[in-house]
């Protein structure tokens, strides 16, 4: 890459709204008012932040970032919606992105790192595979009539 990369969290919800181009990569049907609508719940809660990877002014990559505690895995930092700009992929966008979670994680003394990918993405897998992540279940879901 050219310029350098740098990671920057995200600190106001109106920076979040501005991903939405991102996440419509990893998300095409996401509308501007369900995601805005979505991410204000999210982030009411608390413990829900976005992390960018910014080139010069450009998002490369995004996630979206829990930090939480359950019975079955301590405390926890669960990556949501992990997204790389399809021009900058195999370009070390993620595995900064990656690094930077490992790092927090360990600074907020959680137990591990956790992700859902979708069944779909296999380049997405082995990438996780590749990080040391492995398969410990399955996250199983059942829609609810809205």
């Amino acid at each position: 890459m050219s310029q350098s990369l740098r990671i920057q969290v995200l600190q106001s919800f109106d920076e979040m709204v501005k991903m939405l181009p991102l996440i419509q990569q990893l998300n095409p049907n996401m509308t501007e008012s369900r995601y805005t609508h979505l991410l204000q719940s999210m982030v009411q809660q608390g413990n829900y932040f976005q992390v960018a990877c910014f080139q010069a002014e450009k998002c490369l990559g995004l996630t979206g970032v829990w930090i939480g505690t359950q019975l079955w895995c301590g405390k926890f930092i669960e990556v949501d919606n992990f997204i790389v700009d399809a021009s900058a992929r195999g370009q070390g966008v993620g595995k900064l992105l990656l690094n930077w979670i490992e790092e927090r994680a360990r600074k907020e003394q959680c137990e591990m790192i956790r992700l859902d990918t979708y069944v779909t993405l296999e380049k997405a897998q082995r990438f996780y595979f590749r990080n040391g992540f492995k398969i410990e279940g399955f996250h199983m879901t059942k829609k609810l009539k809205s």
